[in-house]
Protein backbone atom coordinates (compact mmCIF):
# COMPACT_ATOMS: atom_id res chain seq x y z
CA UNK A 1 0.00 0.00 0.00
CA UNK A 2 1.07 3.27 -0.46
CA UNK A 3 1.30 5.72 2.30
CA UNK A 4 -1.79 7.90 1.50
CA UNK A 5 -3.78 4.31 1.38
CA UNK A 6 -1.85 3.43 4.46
CA UNK A 7 -3.11 6.73 6.47
CA UNK A 8 -6.15 6.65 4.95
CA UNK A 9 -6.88 3.14 5.99
CA UNK A 10 -5.32 3.79 9.46
CA UNK A 11 -7.87 6.80 9.97
CA UNK A 12 -10.46 4.63 9.10
CA UNK A 13 -10.04 1.90 12.38
CA UNK A 14 -8.87 4.95 14.41
CA UNK A 15 -12.24 6.06 13.43
CA UNK A 16 -14.07 2.41 14.02
CA UNK A 17 -12.54 1.95 17.45
CA UNK A 18 -13.94 5.92 18.24
CA UNK A 19 -17.27 4.38 17.75
CA UNK A 20 -16.76 1.33 19.69
CA UNK A 21 -14.80 3.03 22.53
CA UNK A 22 -18.55 5.34 22.94
CA UNK A 23 -20.50 2.27 22.73
CA UNK A 24 -18.47 1.12 25.98
CA UNK A 25 -16.86 -1.44 23.93
CA UNK A 26 -13.12 -0.82 24.92
CA UNK A 27 -11.75 -4.32 23.96
CA UNK A 28 -12.97 -3.63 20.79
CA UNK A 29 -11.63 -0.11 20.29
CA UNK A 30 -7.86 -1.46 21.80
CA UNK A 31 -7.93 -3.57 19.15
CA UNK A 32 -8.69 -1.32 16.42
CA UNK A 33 -6.50 1.55 17.79
CA UNK A 34 -3.47 -1.03 17.66
CA UNK A 35 -4.44 -1.81 13.93
CA UNK A 36 -4.89 1.46 12.72
CA UNK A 37 -1.07 2.19 14.67
CA UNK A 38 0.53 -0.82 13.03
CA UNK A 39 -0.63 0.94 9.61
CA UNK A 40 0.13 4.20 10.85
CA UNK A 41 0.88 5.82 13.95
CA UNK A 42 -1.25 8.55 15.27
CA UNK A 43 -0.70 10.85 18.45
CA UNK A 44 -4.97 10.27 18.43
CA UNK A 45 -4.83 6.82 17.89
CA UNK A 46 -2.25 6.05 20.90
CA UNK A 47 -4.19 8.87 22.70
CA UNK A 48 -7.72 7.44 22.20
CA UNK A 49 -6.10 3.59 23.19
CA UNK A 50 -4.39 5.19 26.36
CA UNK A 51 -8.79 6.61 27.18
CA UNK A 52 -9.85 2.65 26.23
CA UNK A 53 -6.50 1.42 28.19
CA UNK A 54 -7.94 4.16 31.71
CA UNK A 55 -11.29 2.43 31.21
CA UNK A 56 -10.57 -0.77 31.02
CA UNK A 57 -8.55 -0.24 34.91
CA UNK A 58 -5.16 0.03 33.30
CA UNK A 59 -4.39 3.39 34.06
CA UNK A 60 -0.40 3.34 34.22
CA UNK A 61 -0.72 1.78 30.59
CA UNK A 62 -2.89 4.83 29.92
CA UNK A 63 -0.45 7.17 30.54
CA UNK A 64 2.54 4.87 28.92
CA UNK A 65 0.28 5.62 25.72
CA UNK A 66 -0.12 9.24 26.44
CA UNK A 67 3.36 9.72 26.80
CA UNK A 68 4.04 7.55 22.91
CA UNK A 69 1.17 10.36 21.88
CA UNK A 70 3.44 12.97 23.13
CA UNK A 71 6.25 11.39 21.05
CA UNK A 72 4.68 11.10 17.92
CA UNK A 73 3.05 14.67 17.88
CA UNK A 74 3.93 17.03 20.69
CA UNK A 75 1.69 19.67 19.36
CA UNK A 76 -1.30 17.45 20.28
CA UNK A 77 -2.24 18.66 23.90
CA UNK A 78 -5.16 15.73 24.97
CA UNK A 79 -2.82 13.45 26.13
CA UNK A 80 -0.96 15.67 28.17
CA UNK A 81 -4.39 17.09 29.63
CA UNK A 82 -5.10 12.88 30.02
CA UNK A 83 -1.88 12.51 31.77
CA UNK A 84 -2.61 15.18 34.41
CA UNK A 85 -6.42 13.83 34.83
CA UNK A 86 -4.86 10.20 35.65
CA UNK A 87 -2.57 11.07 37.78
CA UNK A 88 -5.14 13.34 39.60
CA UNK A 89 -7.32 9.91 39.72
CA UNK A 90 -4.16 7.97 41.15
CA UNK A 91 -4.23 10.90 43.87
CA UNK A 92 -0.85 12.12 42.32
CA UNK A 93 -2.12 15.88 42.23
CA UNK A 94 1.21 17.76 42.50
CA UNK A 95 2.48 15.23 39.26
CA UNK A 96 -0.61 16.05 37.58
CA UNK A 97 0.35 19.90 37.47
CA UNK A 98 2.90 20.55 34.92
CA UNK A 99 1.24 18.16 32.27
CA UNK A 100 -2.15 20.39 32.52
CA UNK A 101 -0.08 23.24 32.28
CA UNK A 102 1.93 22.33 28.91
CA UNK A 103 -1.91 20.85 27.85
CA UNK A 104 -2.92 24.87 28.40
CA UNK A 105 -0.01 25.91 26.31
CA UNK A 106 -0.40 23.20 23.31
CA UNK A 107 -0.98 24.59 20.29
CA UNK A 108 -3.13 22.21 18.73
CA UNK A 109 -5.68 20.84 21.49
CA UNK A 110 -9.67 20.41 21.57
CA UNK A 111 -11.38 21.09 24.25
CA UNK A 112 -8.68 23.53 25.04
CA UNK A 113 -10.85 24.59 28.18
CA UNK A 114 -10.62 20.99 30.12
CA UNK A 115 -6.76 21.68 31.41
CA UNK A 116 -8.29 24.63 32.87
CA UNK A 117 -10.85 22.80 34.87
CA UNK A 118 -8.60 20.05 36.02
CA UNK A 119 -6.39 22.47 37.63
CA UNK A 120 -9.07 24.03 38.82
CA UNK A 121 -10.82 20.95 40.64
CA UNK A 122 -6.96 19.83 41.52
CA UNK A 123 -6.32 23.62 43.54
CA UNK A 124 -9.71 23.24 44.79
CA UNK A 125 -8.73 19.71 46.33
CA UNK A 126 -5.35 21.13 47.56
CA UNK A 127 -7.24 23.93 49.15
CA UNK A 128 -5.90 26.32 47.06
CA UNK A 129 -9.21 28.46 46.47
CA UNK A 130 -7.93 31.37 44.57
CA UNK A 131 -5.86 29.19 42.23
CA UNK A 132 -8.54 27.13 41.96
CA UNK A 133 -10.86 30.35 41.02
CA UNK A 134 -8.25 31.79 38.45
CA UNK A 135 -8.32 27.97 36.85
CA UNK A 136 -12.17 28.09 36.31
CA UNK A 137 -11.96 31.54 35.47
CA UNK A 138 -10.00 30.49 32.47
CA UNK A 139 -11.92 27.51 31.60
CA UNK A 140 -14.79 29.71 30.83
CA UNK A 141 -12.94 32.79 28.81
CA UNK A 142 -12.43 29.46 26.42
CA UNK A 143 -15.68 28.25 26.76
CA UNK A 144 -17.87 31.07 28.16
CA UNK A 145 -20.86 28.86 29.69
CA UNK A 146 -19.78 26.44 30.82
CA UNK A 147 -22.02 24.88 33.31
CA UNK A 148 -19.11 22.65 35.30
CA UNK A 149 -17.18 25.45 35.58
CA UNK A 150 -20.00 27.92 36.59
CA UNK A 151 -21.38 25.79 39.39
CA UNK A 152 -17.32 25.11 40.81
CA UNK A 153 -17.08 29.24 40.75
CA UNK A 154 -20.12 29.50 42.74
CA UNK A 155 -19.20 27.16 45.03
CA UNK A 156 -15.51 28.52 45.44
CA UNK A 157 -17.04 32.45 45.72
CA UNK A 158 -19.16 30.90 48.31
CA UNK A 159 -16.19 29.65 50.24
CA UNK A 160 -14.38 32.32 50.34
CA UNK A 161 -17.21 34.65 51.58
Amino acid sequence: MDEATLRRRALELWREGVQHHMRGDFVRAVALYTESIELWPTAEAYTFRGWSYNFLGRTDDAIAECKKAIEVDPDFGNPYNDIGSYLIAKGELDAAIPWLERAKRAPRYEPRHFPYMNLGRLYAAKGMLQQAIREFEGALELQPGEPTSLTYLARLRGALN
